[in-house]
């Protein structure tokens, strides 16, 4: 393997750092650990209203399987009139991420 060795000089600004990426993904996760989103929080993090978020991604059986706490997943679906919806915000935001294909992959174009 071939080595160049440089000396080069890069002013960063006081006010920044550089981390690894390693290191941001972490900070990232630890932001939402502990964390739970209602509803609305989700509705802002996904952009999309609560009704689409039901209809496609909450109530479809091969989503809610994964999802429901009552199968030791991580969204509490209100039973009674008054409870809300409640999801841990770590969990659901890795479930979105690594289905973002099969959420969005069955939508057709309008």
């Amino acid at each position: 393997m071939q080595q160049l060795n440089v000396k080069l000089s890069i002013p960063i600004p006081e006010d920044q750092v550089l981390i690894s990426q390693v290191e941001l993904e972490e900070l990232r996760r630890k932001e939402l650990e502990g964390v739970y989103w209602t509803m609305k929080d989700l509705e802002k993090r996904i952009n999309k209203k609560s009704e689409w978020i039901k209809e496609n991604i909450l109530y479809p059986s091969q989503f809610r399987k994964i999802l429901d706490v009552e199968n030791n997943g991580f969204v509490y679906y209100p039973k009674k009139k008054g409870e809300t919806w409640t999801f841990q915000a770590v969990k659901m935001s890795k479930f979105l991420d690594e289905n973002f294909y099969r959420i969005f992959g069955k939508q057709k174009a309008s």
